[in-house]
């Protein structure tokens, strides 16, 4: 069990790096479900990476990335509101107008200044390896947070996964709780971003839930698949970045995608494709 264990219990900043990372893991976990049943991938890839003009005027400033992550998700989504409340293009156009642009103006703000050279590195993948207690903190605090809005709003959230219009009939506020799920979706990705990076946490927020949902028939087995998954590839990357001096961060998102397509060549081994009926 040494190599197995002595990378957590003979290093501070493994130790942390697993915890931070098992947070992200369940987060992104539960915000992750809905993204997959609700087809936010899309909305999910732009906030990941709609957020780097924000870091990087918040970092230019001297203000904590973390806030200026925040102000370009808002930025984001209420530009993305915007956009189709105004006109009628569709929720597709508006996003992927929003994504190109805020991301252009990030790579147009850090092309303007010399100093971003590690600080590009630490925001696209992450710093797992060099992350806090007090990050630590404020990730616990984010996962909290998601898990009591996903537990409360679990009824409508359910509805509006599968069906828009029932979950009106049913009495619920369609838009209020479409824009919780989007302020779940944001929260994961302003927070995760200094775990794992705004290029690595929408594989976090996909892929484990993606496999997950090839198994589960349910939403709660669906968020305890996906939680597992998560937490089971944090370790792995961890212990693979430790032993073969890999980028932690991409050795814990490349875990979580190799166990989808093993998952997805299990499950048609399983049940094969049925054959075609002769005319």
């Amino acid at each position: 069990m040494g190599p197995l264990l002595d990378p957590f219990l003979d290093n501070d900043f493994m130790l942390r790096a697993l915890v931070a990372g098992c947070l992200v893991a369940l987060a992104c976990a539960v915000v992750g479900t809905f993204v997959v049943l609700r087809g936010l991938a899309f909305i999910g890839d732009a906030l990941a990476h709609g957020v780097l003009p924000g870091i990087a005027g918040a970092l230019l400033l001297g203000l904590p990335g973390i806030a200026g992550a925040l102000v370009g998700a808002v930025v984001m989504i209420g530009g993305v509101d915007l956009v189709r409340r105004t006109t009628r293009l569709s929720g597709d156009t508006a996003i992927g107008l929003l994504f190109v642009g805020m991301l252009a103006l990030g790579v147009v703000i850090v092309s303007r200044s010399d100093s971003f050279t590690g600080d590009l590195t630490r925001i696209l993948f992450g710093e797992v390896l060099g992350i806090t207690w007090g990050d630590i903190l404020v990730q616990l605090g984010a996962t909290v947070a998601v898990g009591v809005v996903a537990v409360v709003c679990a009824r409508p959230f359910l509805m509006l996964a599968f069906d828009a219009g029932q979950t009106r009939v049913a009495g619920f506020r369609a838009g209020l709780y479409e824009w919780l799920m989007l302020g779940m979706v944001a929260v994961t990705v302003v927070v995760s971003f200094q775990t794992v990076g705004t290029l690595l946490v929408f594989g976090m927020l996909v892929a484990p839930p993606a496999t997950a949902a090839l198994f589960a028939r349910r939403i709660g087995a669906m968020m305890l698949g996906a939680g597992l998954i998560g937490t089971a590839s944090v370790v792995t990357g961890l212990l693979l970045s430790y032993h073969h001096d890999l980028a932690a961060g991409a050795a814990i998102v490349l875990v979580e995608v190799a166990v989808f397509f093993a998952a997805l060549v299990a499950r048609s081994v399983r049940r094969p494709a049925p054959r075609a009926v002769p005319a």
